[in-house]
């Protein structure tokens, strides 16, 4: 009996080994670039593997604006970055991506303070019930919509500063995910109902809506010198459910103590698709583990749904 135990017990813990190392750590970006003269801004920058990618930018030598909600964080945040790496070049933007006119304030004052921009990250997210302070669905109106209007509010400074790039924190939760449009013009959010169940499926609908703005991003950056990409970090052991129930948060937790990286792991992929040379051509993918996923699944890569949703978002916004 004890040796089935201990058998059964080293055949899980090789299963889980295996694992590990094929599915769950990530690979190391490996781009030695500096960024000297070079501006990013960085969306929830403030914590998880949005600080970290900050981290790191800054250590390169980027001017790197945090872009976020919370300022008492941020700015502990900021201080950490700035202790960490020597860096002067740390500030600091308000940025609430759940109410529009704070997205526009944000775009304002950017393009009147700073020269340039050469990489936008849109890093930050959520995974939790309610309305956006337009009355969008959380998830959508943040993870999707908010980052969708900064882009556009800042791609002449991308361009004008080329070769630059955007950068779109999605996840492999998009398999999950769905485009109703029905529901979105009706109910203004990707789906209805107001469980925890809910909350995770409509951010499943959020992060393909992420992968379908890049791809019909790219195609729209077509002839400049701007290039896109959308991206899983992995499964990163963050705060994203902070502000949900203590049901959602418990779950979070233990899944994350079985199969989550940390987030300078998770920052990795975020890296290569920020600062790789050579992957220019691949502008519109889907990258994971450092590498671009070339078996998407069909509704990532829908030509009509990309465009309706580009367009619809443009309404939300006020943009078309």
């Amino acid at each position: 009996m004890m040796f089935s135990l201990l058998l059964a017990a080293a055949l899980l813990l090789g299963l889980y080994v295996v694992l590990y190392l094929t599915v769950i750590s990530q690979p190391r970006c490996k781009s030695e670039a500096k960024l000297h003269g070079k501006t990013a801004i960085v969306t929830g920058a403030n914590t998880g593997i949005g600080k970290a990618v900050a981290r790191d930018l800054a250590r390169r030598g980027a001017r790197v604006i945090l872009a976020c909600r919370d300022q008492q964080r941020a700015e502990a945040a900021r201080q950490d970055i700035v202790k960490e790496t020597g860096s002067s070049q740390v500030l600091l933007m308000q940025l609430d991506l759940g109410n529009l006119q704070s997205v526009r304030s944000f775009a304002e004052n950017f393009l009147k303070s700073e020269s340039r921009l050469d990489l936008l990250i849109n890093n930050a997210g959520v995974a939790d019930r309610g309305k956006t302070a337009d009355s969008f669905g959380l998830n959508f109106g943040v993870n999707h919509l908010g980052h969708f209007l900064l882009t556009n509010l800042l791609l002449d400074k991308l361009k004008a500063s080329g070769p630059s790039r955007v950068v779109t924190v999605s996840s492999i939760t998009y398999k999950m995910g769905k485009v109703d449009f029905s529901c979105l013009t009706t109910h203004r959010d990707v789906a209805l109902g107001n469980s925890d169940r809910d909350a995770f499926i409509k951010y499943c609908h959020s992060k393909l809506c992420n992968i379908l703005f890049t791809y019909e991003l790219a195609k729209r950056l077509q002839g400049s010198d701007v290039t896109c990409y959308s991206l899983e970090p992995g499964m990163v052991n963050t705060e994203i459910s902070r502000h949900g129930t203590f049901f959602t948060q418990v779950i979070w937790t233990l899944v994350g103590l079985l199969f989550s990286i940390d987030v300078d792991s998770g920052a990795q992929t975020i890296l290569h698709c920020s600062l790789q040379q050579g992957i220019e051509h691949l502008s519109g993918h889907f990258f994971s583990r450092c590498a671009p996923l070339m078996n998407m699944e069909p509704k990532a890569r829908d030509d009509a749904t990309a465009k309706k949703l580009w367009e619809l978002s443009e309404t939300f916004c006020g943009l078309s």
